[in-house]
């Protein structure tokens, strides 16, 4: 099983995020976040897999951010993928790879819990 990273613009592995749009559901934002970062067309959002809160300085500010995180299986052609330009690497990782490779040990705590599902549901 693979799992799709990407690197961001300080060299650090991560996964698609971003933030919700006003009115916008969660479970979309991830879709979308997922379309837009890395060119990915078809998925499907499983489940929901639980909030990493985390802090950032944005403009000399100090801003609070949650974000939740979705199980999403990619769909079709998983290979045709064009990252966001600030991206510096984007690709599928065998999975214990990539919990290592993750720059958040919240994000990977929460990687391990879907794999987990996987595992226990056969999705």
């Amino acid at each position: 099983m693979e799992l799709l990273l990407l690197k961001d613009a300080k060299n650090r592995w991560t996964i698609p995020k971003g933030h919700v749009e006003p009115g916008e559901d969660p479970k979309v934002t991830a879709e979308r976040e997922i379309r837009e970062e890395t060119g990915l067309k078809n998925m499907k959002v499983m489940v929901w897999l639980g909030k990493v809160h985390f802090r950032y300085r944005r403009n000399h500010t100090l801003v609070l951010m949650t974000m939740h995180i979705y199980l999403v299986q990619g769909l079709g052609d998983t290979q045709d993928l064009k990252g966001e330009d600030w991206l510096t690497d984007l690709k599928w990782i065998p999975s214990n790879e990539a919990i290592d490779k993750v720059a958040y040990e919240d994000i990977g705590k929460l990687m391990l819990v879907g794999l987990k599902k996987i595992r226990e549901a056969k999705l």
